[in-house]
């Protein structure tokens, strides 16, 4: 496997954990800037188009990895795949954001869950094909029923 370097870094008003809301129900509406490298800006070309964005980021401040844990939202332990935890083997975020405007190398969006600094890997248009009436929710359907 390659070495994979950050593109950039995303800022966002959000500098420790507890400020980010978590869990079934969160909202995730605070505004950020994703600033790419001039290197990538090329890469940016017909970037405008799109309404929302893959973001594809690195858990820089996370504790080792967990394989199992429980989550904010439950009471009963979960697989790490089967959660959004930091705490990952390879330690990867995986945000969709809204793009509200660009500005040469900066991408101001909304939906932001990652702390001020992140680094960036990766941004990816979104595109889904899978209707919303198709997708389940696993264990988070239940979490805190007992």
């Amino acid at each position: 496997m390659s070495d994979m370097r950050p593109i950039g870094v995303v800022r966002t008003p959000f500098t420790g954990t507890a400020e980010i809301p978590k869990g079934p129900g969160a909202e995730h509406v605070a505004e950020g800037v994703i600033e790419i490298d001039p290197a990538f800006e090329a890469g940016l070309l017909d970037i405008e188009g799109f309404s929302h964005l893959f973001v594809i980021w690195v858990f820089d401040r996370a504790a080792t990895a967990e394989l199992v844990g429980v989550p904010p939202t439950d009471t009963r332990p979960h697989g790490v795949f089967a959660t959004r935890s930091p705490r990952r083997p390879n330690p990867i975020g995986l945000t969709v954001v809204r793009l509200l405007s660009r500005e040469g190398t900066r991408l101001r969006v909304s939906g932001v869950d990652m702390l001020d600094g992140s680094p960036v890997l990766d941004i990816k248009p979104y595109l889904s094909s899978v209707p919303a009436a198709e997708l389940r929710r696993g264990w988070m359907e239940h979490a805190g029923r007992g």
